[in-house]
């Protein structure tokens, strides 16, 4: 049996290319698939996903499955972009009659973190499944607030210092729900999307995990 398997920011590093097929028996399960990757021991908080689904490690695989391996998280939203993030495109993505109050979020990059010196990020997405799950996530928090609309726009490549690289804007008929679902929505895509941040310094850099 013939699977893809997908890595990313420090896994693909380790690897030395962001995609592999592997041979695997019939039945093999996603736990399998780390240790036929020669690449050491498996790192704490690594999640796994079969054609862009977060998936147990018992989930049996078939011919063509689609296997990536989701380092701890940092970060997205329906639109993963190259270019400069624009405020006034967002909030014009949940402009609505009913909305009484607008929130946004906007997250960018600062000069000093750590006690370094940052020169630049540099931010990696699965595409496709970061879209998916920032959607799900949405939906969720449509779910339990009275909301009009959500949007959420994230930098992918290189973003330099002052830029912007995410912007979140919920619409909503009162302030209250508007100002939580924000605030929960950027904690949730940092904690869920699979998108991960480099911090390079001067002399140095680092991946930033789920959390950061």
């Amino acid at each position: 049996m013939r699977i893809v398997v997908r890595l990313f920011a420090g896994l693909r590093e380790r690897a030395g290319a962001a995609e592999r097929q592997l041979e695997l028996v019939d039945g093999a399960c996603a736990a399998d698939v780390w240790p036929a990757l020669s690449l050491g021991e498996e790192p704490d908080g690594l999640l796994v996903a079969v054609n862009k689904e977060y998936a147990p490690r018992d989930r049996v695989l078939t011919e063509g499955d689609e296997v990536a391996f989701i380092p701890p998280v940092s970060g997205g939203a329906f639109t993963l972009s190259e270019s400069p993030l624009e405020l006034e495109d967002v909030v014009g993505e949940v402009e609505d009659d009913r909305a009484g109050a607008i929130a946004t979020f906007v997250g960018t990059t600062r000069i000093e973190s750590r006690g370094r010196t940052v020169t630049h990020l540099d931010y990696e997405a699965y595409p496709g499944m970061a879209e998916r799950v920032m959607e799900g996530l949405a939906e969720n928090l449509k779910s339990r607030y009275d909301l009009c609309g959500i949007a959420m726009h994230h930098r992918i490549g290189r973003v330099g210092i002052g830029e912007k690289s995410v912007v979140i804007a919920v619409s909503a008929p009162h302030r209250q729900d508007a100002l939580a679902a924000c605030a929960e929505a950027i904690d949730r895509l940092k904690a869920t999307v699979p998108l991960w941040k480099k911090e390079v310094y001067e002399g140095g850099e680092e991946w930033i995990g789920r959390g950061s």
